[in-house]
């Protein structure tokens, strides 16, 4: 079967976004090329961009009856709400369920709403009133930045398999072993992969004749026992983090703080606001609050925080963070993440030398895809801004057993992860996979469409 039979669009669907901003292009720009979208939002918030994106468009306010009857909600599959207001997405959103059986999404950025609007689906309370999926993006960006931090120098950190199966990403530095080596020639520990590489700010997926430079950005996949030598062996000697400074102590940095409390680090957080500090001294139980500025250079420099295994600036001002991050980098942190709130500056962070820069719409979009699809085949995560999908796919009853070297996929991909009941496998080209098993599956997103056709028979 040749590669253009794989390339048949996905069912239309009709998706109604709710949210003219930066949140709301992100899905438009991700879902308008195979579906029918309308954005609906008062003509004075809609940004720029959303003219270059074939959409339609009404004025107004989604939580408004008349509006919906407009959009012809009836027959709308998807409905999301990523207004700026969390009081109006609830509210939409409860009208949608009212009016049609759309599967509604309901962006919020209090954590009291997603906390309370997550139980009406949940069994005890019997109502068909409820929104289908809460997301609270700020919660998803300190879900990533803690798993980066557990991991010493990696650049992103991904767990399947309830934590016994990893993606690990590393940067090669100049002293590796790994420099200038083919992949077929390195020594890496057995139940490991190397399924994709990031070079010159394009990601690709390797074979063994590829070889390795100096600045590569290498994505690996494996049990999670076997990366961990893995990266003892070739990315650093210490295995834990011990020391970590957050800068920012809103509600990003207070969440992070607790997770972090609870593996017993030595924790500092530094944050301008005094009143802010008081309350971050009442929630937390060891954390070091310091009230100052974190691009204060003498602050920094009194404070060692560049002795920190690891920094991360979360103040809600991408302006800030990076001058925090570029002082700390200066004054010799090893390690230095940063949050970015537009998708845009992620690339200047890197450029410029910041280690990690992280947006939570990324995370965002992911749970989007993976919320409106009705198949056998989930997004797990997305690398390098997208340009890299984690698949993971159910194999059907009617798929025939067969070795890994004969199934014929068409386009680049490598499968990563083999989960069959209770068994973890990382498989070669002599494993075979049957009916039953979820794979796990690395490709670029060029690729993706492609690959997941390929699944859905």
């Amino acid at each position: 079967m040749t590669q253009i039979a794989f390339q048949i669009k996905i069912k239309l669907m009709r998706i109604i976004i709710f949210g003219a901003n930066e949140v709301g292009f992100l899905i438009a720009n991700e879902f308008y090329a195979d579906n029918d979208i309308t954005v609906i939002d008062d003509e004075k918030n809609k940004i720029d961009s959303f003219n270059k994106l074939d959409v339609g468009f009404i004025s107004g306010n989604a939580s408004n009856l008349e509006i919906l009857k407009q959009a012809d909600i009836k027959n709308t599959d998807v409905f999301i709400a990523c207004n700026n207001s969390d009081e109006l997405n609830i509210v939409a959103c409860l009208t949608v369920k009212r009016l049609s059986k759309a599967k509604t999404l309901c962006f919020v950025r209090k954590e009291e709403y997603k906390s309370s609007l997550g139980i009406a689906k949940n069994a005890e309370y019997n109502t068909d009133f409820y929104i289908d999926n809460v997301i609270w993006p700020e919660d998803l960006l300190t879900q990533e930045i803690f798993r980066i931090i557990t991991v010493a120098k990696a650049l992103d950190v991904e767990n399947f398999a309830d934590g016994r199966a990893r993606l690990l990403e590393y940067k090669i530095p100049k002293y590796s072993p790994l420099v200038n080596s083919q992949v077929k020639h390195c020594e890496f520990p057995k139940d490991t992969l190397i399924v994709g590489i990031t070079r010159d700010g394009e990601l690709f997926i390797p074979n063994g004749e590829t070889t390795l430079l100096e600045g590569d950005k290498v994505i690996f996949m494996g049990l999670s026992h076997s990366l961990n030598i893995l990266a003892g062996k070739f990315f650093h000697e210490k295995e834990f983090v011990k020391y970590v400074t957050i800068i920012g102590g809103g509600s990003v940095g207070l969440k992070l703080a607790k997770i972090l409390e609870t593996l017993r680090l030595k924790l500092k957080i530094i944050e301008k606001d005094e009143n802010r500090c008081n309350l971050l001294s009442e929630e937390l139980n060891n954390a070091l609050i310091i009230n100052g500025d974190g691009t204060d250079l003498e602050l920094l420099n009194e404070e060692d925080i560049a002795s920190s295994d690891v920094v991360i600036s979360v103040t809600n001002n991408d302006e800030k963070n990076l001058l925090c991050s570029l002082l700390l980098k200066q004054l010799g942190a090893q390690r230095v993440i940063s949050r970015v709130t537009k998708d845009t500056n992620i690339t200047l962070f890197e450029k410029v030398g910041i280690d990690i820069a992280i947006s939570s719409k990324t995370a965002s979009l992911n749970e989007i895809k993976n919320s409106i699809r009705d198949t056998n085949i989930g997004i797990l995560a997305t690398v390098e801004q997208g340009q890299g999908e984690v698949l993971k796919i159910e194999l059907p009853e009617v798929f025939e057993t067969k070795k890994l070297m004969d199934l014929k996929l068409p386009a680049k991909a490598i499968l990563g992860v083999v989960q069959r009941r209770n068994r973890i496998i990382i498989p070669n080209g002599s494993t075979e996979i049957m009916s039953g098993d979820n794979v796990i599956i690395f490709t670029t997103s060029l690729n993706a469409q492609i690959i997941k056709k390929f699944f859905e028979k």
